[in-house]
């Protein structure tokens, strides 16, 4: 599916692009689409693929020192720096009322100061070409499900984060956070395996709609603060800014039936939910 250029909006062709995760579900469709569209694009992956369709370099994004010697790399080869791409993120079980452990600080140093390395490493040369930040955050970000308060937390503080940064450089570059729902990708099979899954809880919507938000963001002639990837999320995300009790009541009732249907029984995780809701009507 191809994407049209918003109206008036920035010319692709030659953009130089780099985007993080590259090598995952997002990352791969966005930097596919970018290059389709003229853009040279390089990625950033943990573990790039032999059969990426553009080219993607080794990249830790949880270490201090690979990142900067990575995104310099990127650069060198892209000849500067149009457009960042903070795509990197993981999912998993993480109960806000259990103490935080590894699969927390994991999902904090990828999501939050991945994309936090990552940019600080890319600033000088997002200024010099007056260039653009997407940051890809989440519809948890503004409306949090529960069992899963690292991502949560993760993509909220990548807001803040994306806030600060615009305070900070919103002079000479644009700051964007785009806001996608629950799309199927293998970021979800983590806590499946924990028998945490929250079918039932989210609605999915397609990549395609990911990767035109994701465009819509790079390419509208003005910087955009927000861009939510369909119609129900945007009308989910203006709920959750402005009428936050409603979409917590909601929330709250979906996850209490979901519970008394038994859809959590033997997730140890769950164990302390399933034993407030048991005999709830």
């Amino acid at each position: 599916m191809s994407t049209p250029r918003p109206s008036g909006g920035r010319d692709p062709r030659g953009m130089r692009v780099i985007v993080t995760g590259a090598s995952g579900t997002f990352g791969r469709a966005i930097g596919t689409r970018l290059t389709g569209l003229g853009a040279h694009v390089v990625g950033l992956d943990v573990e790039p693929r032999p059969d990426d369709p553009f080219d993607v370099l080794a990249c830790d994004i949880t270490d201090d020192d690979a990142v900067p010697a990575a995104v310099a790399a990127a650069v060198e080869r892209l000849g500067g720096l149009d457009l960042l791409v903070n795509n990197a993120g993981i999912g998993g079980p993480a109960p806000a009322e259990l103490p935080p452990g590894e699969e927390v600080r994991r999902q904090l140093d990828i999501n939050l100061l991945g994309a936090w390395r990552t940019t600080a490493a890319c600033v000088d040369a997002l200024v010099e070409s007056r260039g653009r930040v997407v940051m890809l955050s989440s519809r948890m970000a503004v409306m949090q499900l529960p069992l899963a308060a690292a991502y949560g937390a993760s993509k909220r503080a990548l807001v803040a984060y994306a806030d600060a940064l615009r305070m900070e450089i919103g002079t000479h570059v644009g700051v964007t956070c785009v806001y996608p729902s629950a799309v199927r990708s293998p970021i979800h099979d983590s806590t499946a395996a924990a028998g945490l899954s929250l079918e039932g809880m989210s609605r999915y919507e397609p990549l395609d709609g990911v990767v035109d938000a994701v465009l819509f963001a790079a390419l509208s002639r003005r910087p955009r603060r927000d861009v939510t990837t369909t119609r129900r999320g945007a009308v989910e995300f203006f709920l959750a800014r402005h009428l936050p009790a409603l979409t917590d009541r909601i929330v709250a009732r979906t996850f209490g039936a979901r519970l008394r249907s038994g859809a959590f029984a033997g997730a140890e995780l769950a164990a302390g939910a399933v034993r407030r809701h048991a005999g709830r009507g």
